[in-house]
C-alpha cells in the first residue's frame, strides 16, 4: 500500500460536509422561491385581495390579506375560490374583498384561482359574518353550510336558459290569485297586496286547519318574483319540499324555480346552485340548506314549521333557519313569513318585539273547518261510555273510525313504532327487564318472542323479578299492533302503515285506515274523513323543554290534514293544557303560556342560554377564561348522560355546563364565548363544544 492511500481522509468524515452543502443548497433555493413569489408583478388596480381561508380555528378567524398578481387581476374577484399559502401548506379560501393597499408590507401572492366562478355573493358573505358571531363559531364552519363544494364538469358546462320575463299583467293576475287564496286568513290579502308593491312585510303565519299551505306559500312567491324580486322557502323535510315544488310548478310553470334537495346528488345540487348565483332562476325552495342560497335581489324569506326540529343545524355553530332567515331578511331588507300550524315561542317572540304581525284564520272559518273533541272528556260521554277514560280506544274513537270509513280514509296516530315497544308484568305492572344486561324487553312481531333492545337476547322463559309472574302486557303498543287491532275490529276495510321504516307520502281518497307514527302521517286526497289521535300521554311524558309545544305543534300538524268539516278524537287527559289548545285550536294562546312559564324560570326566550361540553377538566378551564358581563349564572357541570346500553370505552366522561344570561344580554354572551373559544384555539389547549341556544336542553 503506497504513502498517498494512507493519507487520503475516511469516507465517513465527508458525510458532515456533505450535509452543510446540502442544506445550505435547499436553504438558498427556497429563499429564491421565496423573493419571486414576494417580487410577483402585482395587479395595477387593488392589488390586495382579502381572503377567507378554509381553516376551522378561531383564533384564525379574520380574513387574511395576499397579493393579486397581475395575471389574475380579472378573475380573483370578491365571491371566487382560490388557493393560498397558509402556515407552510396550499389551503382553499374565499376572496371577499379587493383593497388598494393593506397595513402589511409584505404580501403572499394567490397561488391560483380556482374558479372564476363567483358563488359567494357579498350579501352571503356579510350573513356568514352575523352568523358566526350571533352564535360564537367559526365562520370557515358557516361557509361550508352556505357554499356546497365544487363540481368542476357542473360549472364548465353551457348555463341553462333564463325563463321568459314577466309582464304587468302577468303580476296582476297573480296577485288576484294569491288575494282570492289567501282570504281565509285574516291579514293574508292585505300582505299579498304589499308583496305586490315591492314592500317588505313580516309575518308569523298560523295556519288553518284543512288548508292547501304549500299552495299558500305559492301564491306568496309568485307575487314577489312578479315584481322581479327573488324568494327562498325553506321546508323541514324532503316530503314537505315534494308538496312545495309541485305547488310552485303548477303555479309559476316549468323552469321558473329550483328545489335544492339534498339527496340530489353533487352535480345536481351545484347545477341548481349556479344557475340562482347567476340569476337565472329567483325562487328557491328546499331544506334548511336553501336559507343560504345566493338568490339575487332577495324578496320575501319563508320558513315553514320553524318549531320543527330537523330546521336546527346540527353541525357548528349550529344555527336555526328561522334565526338566519330574520337576520338575511333584516339585513337585506326583504319581507318574512314564519309560518305553521302552530306557534312556537320564539315565533310568538318575533309578535310581542313588533318585528312582525300576525296572520291567521278567522275564528268562525276555524269553526266550519274541523271539529276537534277529547273522548270522555264530559259526563254524558262518560255516561255512555264509563271506562271512556281508561281504555286505549274508547267507544268515540271506534265510532270515529266507522263514520269515517264510510266516506273516505281515517288517520290513527300512536306515537311508537313497531310491534310492542315496551313489556311490563301482567300482574304487578313492573318493567320487563332483561337477564343479561338489565335493558328494556320489547317483541317486534306478534309470532316473535320477548327481546332485549340493548343487547338483543331474547327471553322466551322471562319471569317478574319481584312477584314470579311469567305473563307479559304492553303498556305502549307501535303502530303495527294497533293496525292489527284496528284490522280486527274493522273487517274488510284496508289497514295501511306509515312509519320510519316505510313513509307514505300520500293516500287516494277510497275509504282506509291509515295507522302512522308522528312525522310519517301520508297527506290523503282530498284529505281524511277523520283523525284519530291515540296514547296523547305518551308525548307528553318526555322531561324536555318543549315537551307541551312539541306535542302541540305535532298533534294540529296531523288535525289539519283533515277535509274541511272534518273531526278530530283525541284520547287523553282533558285537563292537560296542550289538549286544551288543540280543542280550542288556540296555538298563540298556547304560546303565550309557555312563554309565562318560562319567564317565571328564566328560561328561553326570557333568557339566552349556551352550553358548554367537553372534558370536565377542558370545561373548567373554558368557564375559566370566559369573561361576560354580569349577571351571569353558571349552571353545572354535570355529567352529559350517554346511550342506554353503549359500551363503555376509554375516553373520558364528557361533562355540559350551561351559562345563562337575560335575553337584553345575548349579544355580550356570544362575545365572551367567542374571545374565549379564540384565546383556547390560540394557545392549542383543548377543544370544547360550544351552542348557543340549544333546541333542547
Amino acid at each position: 500500500m503506497t504513502a498517498d492511500a494512507h493519507e487520503q481522509p475516511e469516507q465517513g468524515s465527508l458525510l458532515p460536509e456533505l450535509r452543510e452543502t446540502v442544506r445550505e443548497a435547499r436553504t438558498a433555493t427556497q429563499r429564491a422561491a421565496a423573493k419571486r413569489r414576494t417580487e410577483v408583478e402585482p395587479s395595477e388596480v387593488d392589488p390586495v385581495a382579502q381572503v377567507l381561508v378554509d381553516v376551522p380555528l378561531a383564533h384564525l378567524d379574520r380574513p387574511f390579506d395576499y397579493l393579486v398578481p397581475a395575471g389574475m387581476a380579472e378573475t380573483a374577484q370578491p365571491g371566487v375560490r382560490v388557493k393560498v399559502r397558509f402556515a407552510g401548506q396550499d389551503v382553499d379560501g374565499f376572496v371577499v374583498a379587493r383593497r388598494a393597499e393593506s397595513e402589511h408590507p409584505r404580501l403572499l401572492p394567490l397561488r391560483r384561482v380556482v374558479s372564476p366562478e363567483r358563488v359567494l355573493l357579498p350579501e352571503v358573505a356579510a350573513l356568514t359574518a352575523a352568523v358566526a358571531e350571533r352564535y360564537a363559531g367559526a365562520r370557515a364552519d358557516v361557509l361550508r353550510l352556505a357554499v356546497p363544494p365544487r363540481h368542476a364538469t357542473t360549472e364548465k358546462a353551457p348555463p341553462g336558459a333564463v325563463p321568459p320575463a314577466l309582464t304587468s299583467a302577468d303580476g296582476e293576475r297573480r296577485l288576484a290569485a294569491a288575494t282570492a287564496a289567501w282570504g281565509d286568513h285574516e291579514h293574508g290579502a292585505v300582505f299579498c297586496e304589499h308583496l305586490a308593491r315591492g314592500g317588505s312585510p313580516r309575518a308569523v303565519w298560523t295556519a288553518g286547519p284543512a288548508v292547501d299551505w304549500p299552495a299558500l306559500v305559492a301564491h306568496a312567491a309568485a307575487v314577489v318574483e312578479a315584481s322581479g324580486r327573488g324568494v327562498i322557502v325553506c321546508v323541514p323535510d324532503g316530503r314537505d319540499l315534494d308538496r312545495v315544488d309541485a305547488a310552485l310548478t303548477a303555479l309559476l310553470g316549468e323552469g321558473r324555480h329550483v328545489a335544492l334537495r339534498a339527496d340530489a346528488g353533487p352535480a345536481a345540487r351545484y347545477r341548481d346552485f349556479l344557475a340562482v348565483s347567476r340569476g337565472q332562476r329567483r325562487v328557491v325552495v328546499g331544506t334548511r340548506a336553501a336559507i343560504w342560497a345566493p338568490v339575487h335581489d332577495l324578496g320575501l324569506v319563508v320558513v315553514w314549521d320553524d318549531g320543527d326540529d330537523l330546521h336546527a343545524e346540527p353541525r357548528a355553530p349550529y344555527p336555526h333557519v328561522r334565526e338566519v332567515a330574520a337576520l338575511r331578511a333584516e339585513r337585506a331588507g326583504a319581507a318574512a313569513l314564519i309560518g305553521a300550524h302552530a306557534c312556537s315561542v320564539e315565533a310568538l317572540g318575533l309578535l310581542r318585539s313588533g318585528w312582525a304581525r300576525p296572520i291567521a284564520m278567522t275564528r268562525s272559518t276555524l269553526r266550519e273547518r274541523v271539529r276537534v273533541s277529547i273522548a270522555g272528556a264530559t259526563d254524558r260521554e262518560l255516561e255512555r261510555d264509563p271506562f271512556a277514560r281508561s281504555v286505549r280506544v274508547p267507544t268515540a274513537a271506534r265510532d270515529l273510525v266507522r263514520r269515517g270509513v264510510a266516506s273516505g280514509p281515517v288517520l290513527v296516530q300512536t306515537p311508537r313504532s313497531g310491534y310492542a315497544a315496551g313489556l311490563a308484568c301482567e300482574r304487578c305492572r313492573t318493567p320487563a327487564r332483561c337477564a343479561a344486561c338489565t335493558g328494556p324487553l320489547h317483541q317486534s312481531s306478534p309470532t316473535s318472542p320477548p327481546s332485549c333492545r340493548w343487547c338483543g337476547t331474547p327471553e322466551p322463559r322471562w319471569a317478574c323479578g319481584v312477584c314470579g309472574h311469567r305473563g307479559l302486557r304492553a303498556p305502549a303498543v307501535g303502530q303495527e299492533r294497533t293496525a292489527e287491532e284496528l284490522g280486527r275490529a274493522f273487517p274488510g276495510v284496508t289497514v295501511r302503515t306509515s312509519a320510519a321504516d316505510h313513509v307514505l307520502a300520500e293516500v287516494d281518497g277510497s275509504p282506509a285506515i291509515v295507522v302512522a307514527t308522528p312525522g310519517a302521517e301520508p297527506v290523503a286526497e282530498g284529505g281524511y274523513a277523520g283523525v284519530l289521535l291515540l296514547d296523547t300521554w305518551l308525548a307528553l311524558a318526555r322531561v324536555d323543554l318543549r315537551t307541551g309545544e312539541e306535542a302541540l305543534r305535532r298533534w294540529l300538524n296531523v288535525a289539519a290534514l283533515v277535509r274541511p268539516g272534518g273531526e278530530v278524537v283525541v284520547v287523553g287527559d282533558a285537563a292537560q293544557p296542550a289538549l286544551q289548545a288543540l280543542v280550542r285550536w288556540d296555538p298563540l294562546g298556547f304560546a303565550e303560556r309557555e312563554a309565562a312559564e318560562r319567564a317565571a324560570a328564566h328560561l328561553p326566550p326570557a333568557a339566552r342560554l349556551a352550553t358548554v361540553t367537553g372534558e370536565e377538566a377542558a370545561v373548567a378551564a373554558y368557564l375559566e377564561h370566559l369573561a361576560v358581563p354580569p349577571p351571569v349564572e353558571v349552571l353545572g357541570p354535570v355529567p352529559v348522560p350517554g346511550r342506554p346500553g353503549a359500551p363503555v370505552g376509554d375516553d373520558p366522561p364528557e361533562v355540559r355546563a350551561v351559562v345563562r344570561v337575560p335575553a337584553r344580554d345575548g349579544a355580550a354572551l356570544a362575545a365572551g364565548l367567542g374571545a374565549a373559544s379564540r384565546e383556547r384555539s390560540a394557545r392549542k389547549l383543548d377543544a370544547v363544544r360550544v351552542q348557543v341556544d340549544p333546541p333542547s336542553l
